[in-house]
């Protein structure tokens, strides 16, 4: 009986005092706020070690930004750009670049949405005279990026961007072979380019165009016939038997001055060793290629529910202040502040 007179008290105090009951309430849910409330959720997190190919051939102009011609490079750090935006917070992000053989990591990931106007500072200055050297070994490159991504804390994923174009050329009889494991680590490899080969423009190393390199300034063929050495140490060539089909590398004899997307020889590379592949067609699906759920790292994080409290003090005072409006009298269907005339 006491249980049903407390509950008996408390109905008559609601219909006595609603409105004092509805105040107390939203005053207690926006104090809760200052205690800053959450729970532990699991979320979708991407930590990324973005390298950039910034060989000669990247910049080739057949891209477009707004209209106007871009070259390979400046397209892929524009949607780069734009892609930090769709990166939840909490997520991470580090830059490197390749030439020659290398990748070189300029930093380590750090979080996006604290870290975003330097991250996106550090991208604008990314450009061909930060490279050491001319070649463009693309399979030892993707190499080097799978070991920097491997020493790193976290485990990040490797986004490795590049046209594909090798310089020198590979023959398929003798591609570099390493101890890749398939899948070790993370990662996806972005084609950038047109298909239809450009003329590749030359530069000095501080920028000043140049011109064009011309058929008889590049190699045209494999150098590996010549006696060419080993740019990485233990590495060995892949020797593949003379009966089996030969792998596309994109090789163009004769045309090596000219330059293309090497669509193929990246699709080959990712495959070996456990990567995604996506020719970048426009920012929106790099940021979905980014934030996909191969590259996901599910992380316990703390959701705020502040939000929530605060949502509910102001149902609660929309509550408090509607409730008089329902004993207003209507006139044409709507509650006013005068009384309503009584028909003669």
């Amino acid at each position: 009986m006491k249980a049903r007179d407390f509950a008996d008290r408390v109905v008559a105090s609601w219909r006595t005092h609603a409105d004092r009951w509805l105040l107390a309430s939203a005053a207690t849910a926006l104090a809760t706020c200052l205690l800053q409330p959450g729970w532990p959720v699991e979320r979708a997190r991407f930590d990324h070690v973005i390298v950039l190919d910034i060989t000669q051939s990247m910049d080739v102009q057949d891209e477009s930004l707004d209209g106007k011609p871009a070259s390979r490079l400046s397209y892929a750090k524009e949607a780069l750009r734009r892609a930090l935006l769709h990166l939840p917070c909490g997520s991470k992000v580090g830059w490197g670049v390749f030439t020659e053989y290398r990748a070189f990591l300029l930093f380590e990931p750090v979080e996006v949405c604290a870290n975003l106007t330097e991250l996106r500072a550090t991208l604008a200055h990314i450009d061909g005279r930060m490279a050491w050297n001319g070649n463009s070994e693309i399979a030892k490159g993707l190499h080097s990026g799978l070991q920097v991504a491997k020493q790193l804390a976290g485990s990040p994923a490797l986004v490795f961007v590049t046209d594909g174009h090798e310089a020198p050329p590979l023959s398929p009889q003798h591609r570099p072979a390493f101890d890749d494991k398939p899948g070790e680590v993370k990662g996806l490899i972005v084609g950038v380019g047109d298909a239809r080969p450009s003329p590749i423009p030359k530069s000095d190393p501080s920028g000043k165009p140049l011109g064009f390199w011309e058929a008889d300034e590049v190699a045209q063929a494999d150098l590996y016939g010549r006696g060419r050495g080993t740019s990485v140490t233990g590495e060995r060539m892949t020797e593949d038997a003379a009966e089996a089909p030969m792998p596309g590398l994109g090789a163009t004899p004769g045309s090596e001055h000219l330059s293309a997307l090497r669509e193929p020889y990246l699709r080959l590379l990712a495959r070996e060793r456990g990567l995604g592949f996506m020719r970048l067609g426009s920012p929106d699906e790099l940021a979905a290629a980014l934030t996909g759920p191969v590259l996901a790292k599910p992380t316990q994080v703390r959701a705020d529910g502040r939000i929530a409290f605060a949502l509910l003090a102001l149902i609660l005072l929309l509550a408090r202040h509607a409730s008089p409006l329902r004993r207003l009298p209507l006139v044409n269907g709507l509650p006013t502040l005068r009384p309503a005339k009584r028909p003669k």
